[in-house]
C-alpha cells in the first residue's frame, strides 16, 4: 500500500503535469495504483462487504487517504497556489463529468479523487482570506473522518449514544460561556448559521402565540421582526420561509461603524405598535459579515425588556470571542438575550459544517417543534428519554456536527481556542496599523476595527490624484473586482470585496485561520499592488 514518500506522491503535481486525463500520465498512474492495490482488487464489487473484501478495501481507502493527505500537506505550503482557477465552461469540457450506467473501476475513482482535489480551493491554504470560515484543524479533521466512517444519525441516544451525550455536554458547556446560570436552557446543532437563526424566529414565534404550530400564521396578527440593516440576510430568508413575509423584517439605521443605532429600534417599534402590528423579535448582530461590528446588546437587552420583545443575538461571526479574556467585553449583554447563534465553524476554526442555536428556556425549542413520530420516539424505552433530542429539531435526518467541536475542545482545551482567536485579532489589527496611512489604502470606515474585518479600498496610482467625483467613484468600484479576478487567475491568494450601501466595491478581509502569519498579511498587500497597479 501506498506510503508518505513513495512515487505516489510525484502525481498532480501543480504544473500539470500529473494532469489524470493525459493518457500518459493516466496510464503511469494507473499502474501505480493498481501497484498499491497489490492487484487484489479493482471493482466495487471487490469492496466490502464481498467475501474475501478485507485486503482489497484497505489498500483502496489506504490510497484513498494517501491522495487526502498529500492534499493536507499542499494546503500549508506557501509555495502552492491557493487555487487552479478554470472557468466553468473550461472545466466541464476538460473533463467527463457525466454518470453512466457502468461502473468504473478503482484506479479511475482514484483518479476522480485526485482530480477533484486539484480544482478544490484550498481553503486551508494561509493566504486564503476569502470567507469567514478558512483553516484547516487536524484534530477537527480526523473527527470528521470518524463521524462519517460511524455513519450515524443524531435523533435518538439508542443510534448515536456518545454524539448524543457529547452535544449535550457541549450545549451547556457554550450556554455557561454565554452566561446563563449553570448553562441552563436549551439548544441544538443546526445545518448553519441561517437555520439557527431561522429556528430563533420560530421559537420566538412560538413563545408569543403557541396557537400558529397549529393554526398558522392566519390564526395570529402581523409579526414584525427588527434587525439592523447590516446584518445577516439570513433573517430576511428566514421570514419569506416561515410565511412572516420579508417586508415584516425592518432595518434599523446602523452607525458609521455599523453598529445598530438603539434610539432608531426604539422608534421602529413604536411605530409598528401604532399600526397595531405586534414585534415578536429583535436581532442583534455580534460581528457583522462584512464590518465585523458588535450592535450595543445592553442598550437592546433594554428596549427589548421594555416592550417584552425576544431578544435574538446572531453571533455566527463573533461568537467565537467569547472564548478571549481580552475580547469577549464585545459581546457584553449576550447574557440577557432569549436565543444565541454562534457559528464554532468560523471563527473557531471547527470544520464545515458546525452552528450552535442556544435558547435560555428549556423545553421550548422541543413544544415548538415536536411531532411525537411513535416510530422513533417511543414513550416506553428503557432509558431517559430526554436524551432522544429528534423531536426538538426540525430535521429528521441530522448530521454529527459536535464531534469535530468536542474533540478539538479536548485537544486545544478553553486556551487553545483563545489563543488562536486572540492570534487572529492581532494579525487583523496588525494589517490595519499597516495601510492606514500606506498611499494607496483609504479605509472604509475611521478606527481600528472591532473584528477581523478589515475594510479598504486600493487605490491605483491613476486614482490617486482625481478629485473625489462620480468618475472616480465609477472608477474604483472597477478596481476591487479586476484585483479580485488576477489573483484568481494566478491562484496566488484570494480576498472578497463587495459594495455596502453608498460605497463602491471595497476589499473586506477577514481573517480566521491561525496558520496565516505577519508574513502572510505582507505577502497580501504586495500582491495587491501588483495586481493593481496598472489599472
Amino acid at each position: 500500500m501506498a506510503s508518505p514518500g513513495s512515487g505516489f506522491w510525484s502525481f498532480g503535481s501543480e504544473d500539470g503535469s500529473g494532469d489524470p486525463d493525459n493518457p500518459g500520465t493516466a496510464r503511469a498512474w494507473c499502474q501505480v495504483a493498481q501497484k498499491f492495490t497489490g492487484g487484489i482488487g479493482n471493482k466495487l464489487c471487490d469492496l466490502l462487504p464481498a467475501c474475501d473484501g478485507e485486503r482489497p478495501t484497505l489498500a483502496f481507502l489506504q490510497d484513498v487517504m494517501n491522495i487526502l493527505l498529500q492534499y493536507v500537506v499542499k494546503s500549508f505550503d506557501r509555495s502552492t497556489k491557493v487555487i487552479d482557477f478554470h472557468y466553468p465552461n473550461e472545466l466541464l469540457q476538460e473533463y467527463n463529468w457525466e454518470l453512466a450506467d457502468q461502473p468504473q473501476n478503482l484506479e479511475e475513482i482514484l483518479m476522480h479523487c485526485q482530480t477533484t482535489l486539484k480544482y478544490a480551493i484550498k481553503t486551508g491554504h494561509p493566504r486564503y482570506f476569502n470567507q469567514l470560515s478558512t483553516g484547516l484543524d487536524m484534530v477537527g479533521l480526523a473527527a470528521d473522518w470518524l463521524t462519517s466512517t460511524a455513519n450515524t444519525n443524531m435523533f435518538t441516544y439508542e443510534i448515536a449514544p456518545v454524539f448524543v451525550l457529547l452535544e449535550y455536554v457541549t450545549l451547556k458547556k457554550m450556554r455557561e460561556i454565554i452566561g446563563w446560570p449553570g448553562g441552563s436552557g436549551d439548544g441544538i446543532f443546526s445545518p448553519g448559521g441561517a437555520i439557527s437563526n431561522m429556528y430563533a424566529m420560530m421559537i420566538a414565534r412560538f413563545k408569543m402565540f403557541p396557537e400558529v404550530k397549529e393554526k398558522g400564521m392566519a390564526a395570529v396578527p402581523r409579526l414584525i421582526a427588527f434587525t439592523s440593516e447590516h446584518s445577516h440576510f439570513s433573517l430576511k430568508k428566514g421570514a419569506a420561509a416561515l410565511g412572516i413575509g420579508t417586508d415584516s423584517v425592518i432595518l434599523i439605521k446602523c452607525d458609521e461603524r455599523g453598529k445598530m443605532i438603539p434610539s432608531d429600534l426604539e422608534r421602529r417599534i413604536l411605530e409598528a405598535k401604532q399600526k397595531g402590528f405586534v414585534p415578536f423579535l429583535v436581532s442583534a448582530t455580534a460581528g457583522t459579515t462584512v464590518y465585523g461590528a458588535f450592535d450595543p446588546l445592553l442598550a437592546v437587552a433594554d428596549i427589548c425588556k421594555k416592550y417584552k420583545i425576544w431578544m435574538h443575538v446572531d453571533a455566527a461571526w463573533g461568537g467565537g470571542l467569547l472564548m478571549s479574556r481580552k475580547h469577549k467585553w464585545k459581546l457584553s449583554g449576550v447574557e440577557r438575550a432569549n436565543s444565541v447563534t454562534w457559528n464554532p465553524h468560523k471563527m473557531m476554526g471547527v470544520p464545515l459544517q458546525c452552528s450552535a442555536l442556544l435558547v435560555r428556556e428549556e423545553g421550548l425549542m422541543q413544544n415548538c417543534n415536536q411531532m411525537h413520530a411513535s416510530y422513533l420516539f417511543q414513550q416506553d424505552k428503557h432509558y431517559d428519554l430526554s436524551y432522544d433530542t429528534g423531536d426538538k429539531a426540525l430535521q429528521c435526518g441530522r448530521h454529527v456536527d459536535v464531534f469535530k467541536l468536542w474533540l478539538m475542545w479536548r485537544a486545544k482545551g478553553t486556551t487553545g481556542f483563545e489563543a488562536h482567536v486572540d492570534k487572529c485579532l492581532e494579525l487583523a489589527e496588525y494589517l490595519y496599523n499597516i495601510i492606514k496611512n500606506r498611499e494607496g489604502y483609504e479605509m472604509v470606515f475611521d478606527g481600528k476595527p472591532q473584528h477581523t474585518n478589515v475594510c479598504f479600498w486600493y487605490i491605483p496610482p491613476s486614482l490617486r490624484t482625481l478629485e473625489d467625483n462620480e468618475e472616480r467613484m465609477s472608477r474604483l468600484s472597477k478596481v476591487a473586482p479586476v484585483i479580485k479576478a488576477r489573483m484568481m487567475e494566478y491562484g496566488t491568494t484570494m480576498v472578497s470585496y463587495q459594495p455596502l450601501g453608498d460605497k463602491v466595491n471595497f476589499f473586506r478581509m477577514v481573517i480566521s485561520n491561525p496558520a496565516a502569519t505577519h508574513q502572510d498579511i505582507d505577502f497580501l498587500i504586495e500582491e495587491i499592488e501588483r495586481l493593481g497597479q496598472d489599472l
